[in-house]
């Protein structure tokens, strides 16, 4: 007789699992469930969680997740998509999301069955989002109007509820400014090729056509016109003027040998004693020696390993974008944020005045040398044998500081909270500059979804178990301490940037941002991160322990806590990180990160050690 499950829910996700995979075709693929928000690279696939009780809009949830992702993964080409897709971050939008109805609509035809799972997931996005109850279309995003358009001439079926109210309000400026071109609509949809310059020409219609870039058709015709000249021009290159140059240095060569025999002599020693030491130095015996052992990748764990970091990067945020881009991106920023801006700045404000009230405080008096102090002249005016009385400035705890702030570049973070995470360091490193403390703004991610190069290497050289860290590693610097916040001002945008945020592996890029606070001359040093969850890189866990990387993320914050050279705290956006920090506080809206940061920011600069106490403990904010 057999045992029932341990859960009820294990074999409903078991056999979504095997269905996702086989509408994927892709029987390799990774299907897992979360709390953390779903999402999918080319090899696993991250769905909500279904608890035990297994509720109807879980199920419904999960279920069209898994459609929706899977259509994706089989109807999508990756470098298709990357080929024509747009350069400005609105008519990307607009473009991922039409190709995403795409994809969903193909899958339709040939599964039915899937529209419905995926009419479910909308309806249940469109509410948590509040779509229903947006009566200005200024409130309703219209790439997810366009891409609700496309899926319902693609298939014809009705919207959810929510999700027709965001299309009815931008129905009649679509179809005015797209006039009668979606009649072409399903001569392109099984051709993503094809509907990408589709995509291309209604993103022109709806005004946002200065977005898109150049055209990458015609970037082909002119690179085969340039590979015809070149081939035409490739007689003149054969490098037969490259060994008439040598041959007519030959005889100056020569000549000056002829004039100077002890030059001709000293290189002739030269190269016998060259081969001598060569002689010497190879060893007589044919046995190998052993390589010295590699030095270990971590100070917290010298068993955490890593299979390459030959492909990671520290790279500042200026390489990552042309100036004129980080001046667009950084406008994109401000413009989005405007309304929290408000708040945002009153919150710096009321830091600036707790820090600089305690600087105006900051003074010894009535000391035998010093500054004089012009306020107590009254007193030796009254009484002239009344000594002269001096003050002094003394030196604060927030003086000698440097603050870094580590944010989370990971795909979680995308959209309100990594935008919301940009203008909040942007402003405290202005305010935190004007009291004279230096700042730090880092980011971290990684180069690739699926790997990188190092998932390459590590395929070529046949698979070896647990390789450790899989992934290329990238570490961002948005603003050093050194560099004045006017000079950076504009780095912050680069997280706008479609295509940067990508995994997110914790303990390196602590240990990386505490490495570099170590080496700084201030005398009191603090490190704040800002997260939205915990470590996750599919390529690494893929093939590595569960806990492989949330284990070394809690071997470095115990290395650094009992170093104590550096004060840690953390902010989790949307989920516990208490669990891995003692001193952290995690928000449930991310509308409360400005407050959040500001608070303990003051807390740690607060003179009263029950003040402080009270901030830095461990609490959640509502």
């Amino acid at each position: 007789m057999s045992m029932p499950p341990d859960n009820p829910a294990d074999p409903f996700k078991k056999a979504l699992a095997e269905a996702t995979k086989t509408m994927a075709d892709d029987p390799d693929l990774s299907v897992s469930y979360s709390v953390d928000p779903p999402g999918r690279t080319n090899e696993t696939m991250r769905l909500p969680q279904v608890s035990r009780r297994m509720t109807r809009d879980e199920v419904l949830l999960a279920r069209g997740t898994a459609d929706a992702y899977a259509l994706r993964h089989r109807h999508h080409d990756a470098a298709v998509n990357a080929r024509y897709m747009p350069q400005g971050n609105m008519a990307r939008d607009l473009y991922d999301a039409m190709e995403t109805a795409r994809c969903e609509a193909v899958g339709a035809r040939q599964m039915p069955g899937t529209a419905g799972n995926i009419d479910a997931k909308i309806g249940v996005e469109a509410a948590r989002k509040g779509y229903g109850d947006i009566t200005d279309k200024a409130q309703a995003p219209l790439a997810t109007a366009a891409g609700y358009w496309i899926r319902q001439l693609a298939t014809g079926r009705n919207l959810p509820k929510g999700a027709d109210n965001v299309l009815e309000l931008w129905r009649g400026f679509i179809e005015e400014a797209t006039g009668d071109r979606p009649d072409k609509l399903q001569e392109v949809l099984g051709d993503q090729q094809a509907f990408a310059r589709f995509a291309r020409q209604l993103i022109d219609d709806l005004g946002y056509g200065d977005q898109l870039g150049d055209d990458p058709d015609m970037d082909d015709e002119e690179e085969d016109e340039g590979t015809a000249d070149e081939e035409e021009q490739e007689p003149d290159s054969t490098g037969e003027n490259d060994d008439d140059q040598e041959d007519e240095a030959s005889p100056e060569q020569s000549q000056e040998s002829e004039d100077d025999p002890s030059q001709a002599q000293v290189s002739m020693d030269d190269m016998a004693e060259d081969e001598a030491g060569e002689e010497a130095e190879t060893p007589e015996s044919d046995e190998a020696t052993d390589p010295a052992p590699p030095p270990s990748v971590s100070d917290a764990d010298p068993n955490y390993t890593v299979y390459t970091d030959a492909h990671d990067e520290v790279v500042g945020a200026e390489d990552l974008a042309e100036p004129a881009e980080l001046e667009r991106l950084r406008a994109y920023l401000d413009q989005q944020l405007d309304p929290l801006k408000g708040a945002v700045s009153r919150l710096a404000n009321k830091l600036q005045r707790r820090l600089q009230a305690q600087q105006n405080r900051s003074w010894e008096f009535d000391l035998e040398e010093g500054i004089l102090d012009a306020g107590r002249l009254a007193r030796v005016v009254a009484n002239p044998t009344t000594p002269l009385s001096f003050k002094m400035e003394r030196d604060m705890e927030f003086r000698d500081t440097v603050v870094t702030l580590l944010l989370d570049n990971s795909g979680s973070m995308r959209g309100r909270p990594i935008s919301i995470a940009a203008i909040c360091a942007d402003v405290l490193a202005r305010t935190l500059e004007r009291c004279g403390v230096k700042v730090e703004i880092l980011g971290f991610t990684t180069r690739a979804w699926k790997g990188g190069l190092s998932r390459e290497e590590w395929l070529k050289d046949g698979r070896p178990a647990a390789p450790g860290r899989l992934n290329d590693l990238r570490h961002i610097i948005y603003k050093s301490a050194d560099a004045p916040w006017r000079r950076v001002r504009p780095n912050l945008g680069l997280m706008m940037k479609e295509g940067l945020l990508k995994e997110n592996i914790d303990g390196e890029a602590l240990e990386w941002a505490h490495r570099r606070m170590i080496g700084r001359p201030e005398a009191r040093k603090i490190l704040m991160v800002i997260s939205d969850g915990a470590p996750v890189d599919d390529s690494t866990l893929s093939v590595n322990p569960a806990n492989f990387l949330e284990k070394h993320l809690r071997d470095v914050i115990a290395m650094v806590q009992k170093r104590r050279a550096v004060e840690l705290l953390a902010i989790g956006i949307g989920h516990d990180v208490t669990r891995y920090y003692d001193r952290a506080v995690t928000i449930t809206d991310v509308e409360q990160l400005a407050g959040a940061m500001t608070e303990q920011l003051a807390g740690l600069f607060d003179t009263d050690p029950r003040k402080r106490a009270r901030v830095m403990g461990m609490r959640r904010v509502a």
